[in-house]
């Protein structure tokens, strides 16, 4: 347990009860850091997943199952991680939901709520730790935008403005904090194994009647010349990277981690 850079360090990682925020929640976690964990999921699930974490990394583990299109429980999820750790150090935005269709027939309550969990609760996040940060004057926030936040995709019109919109955000928030120990970044995923992906997946073997090993790859091929996923692990280390001293002087930046999909 000994050369832990971050330890003494508490990290929220929203949407870390699965997927890529479970991998980046590890990965701190074992380079020493405390865990909040945020997210949907069976409260026993959850609750062995602390201690799991907590036991595995000998870490301090804590659970808040704020919804994130409400400013209400994110406010009352960054009371709870003061009282457990005084504050947060590590801020990784990482909540996110999909919903695909044509604008026309883009159903205007699942626009609303891609907009309030894929990027406002990453300002609600934001406007609540900084202070913290500042008046440490260090702190890490980590944006986890997606390669449609560099390009687009068709029938993707809320994912793809919340994700661009997402990284203005971490550029502004990148500037206004270019002066302290506070840096602010995002990492741009191309397609990753999560929950969500599985769900187009299935829905592409279900279309095409195909098997879904052929499904899966039909649709890394779309778009991402590797051919292969990238792993929840591989954006775990990237964050772990963010949060070292080499990366002191990455500021605003949208790293995307996908394949050779945006060199395209």
């Amino acid at each position: 347990m000994l050369n832990r850079p971050l330890s003494g360090k508490a990290a929220l990682v929203t949407g870390s009860t699965s997927g890529i925020g479970l991998g980046i929640a590890h990965a701190l976690a074992a380079q020493g850091a405390d865990i909040l964990f945020n997210g949907f999921g069976d409260a026993a699930l959850i609750e062995q997943l602390q201690q799991q974490t907590a036991s595995v990394h000998g870490v301090n583990t804590a659970y808040h199952g704020a919804d994130m299109s409400k400013p209400e429980e994110i406010e009352a999820m960054m009371k709870e991680a003061t009282a457990h750790f005084g504050g947060v150090d590590i801020l990784v935005n990482n909540a996110g939901i999909q919903h695909v269709a044509n604008i026309e027939d883009f159903p205007t309550d699942r626009w609303d709520a891609i907009i309030a969990i894929n990027l406002s609760s990453a300002f609600h996040t934001t406007r609540l730790a900084l202070p913290y940060m500042q008046q440490k004057n260090w702190g890490r926030i980590i944006n986890i935008a997606s390669v449609h936040g560099l390009v687009a995709s068709a029938g993707k019109s809320a994912y793809v403005a919340a994700k661009h919109g997402l990284i203005g955000l971490t550029k502004v928030t990148a500037l206004e904090n270019a002066h302290t120990g506070i840096t602010c970044n995002a990492i741009c995923p191309g397609w990753v194994l999560t929950p969500l992906v599985q769900k187009q997946v299935d829905a592409r073997a279900a279309q095409d009647n195909i098997p879904l090993e052929q499904a899966k790859k039909a649709l890394l091929m779309e778009k991402q010349p590797s051919g292969e996923f990238v792993t929840p692990e591989d954006l775990g280390a990237m964050a772990v990277f963010l949060c070292s001293p080499a990366a002191n002087q990455v500021r605003g930046a949208a790293w995307n981690m996908d394949g050779g999909w945006a060199a395209q």
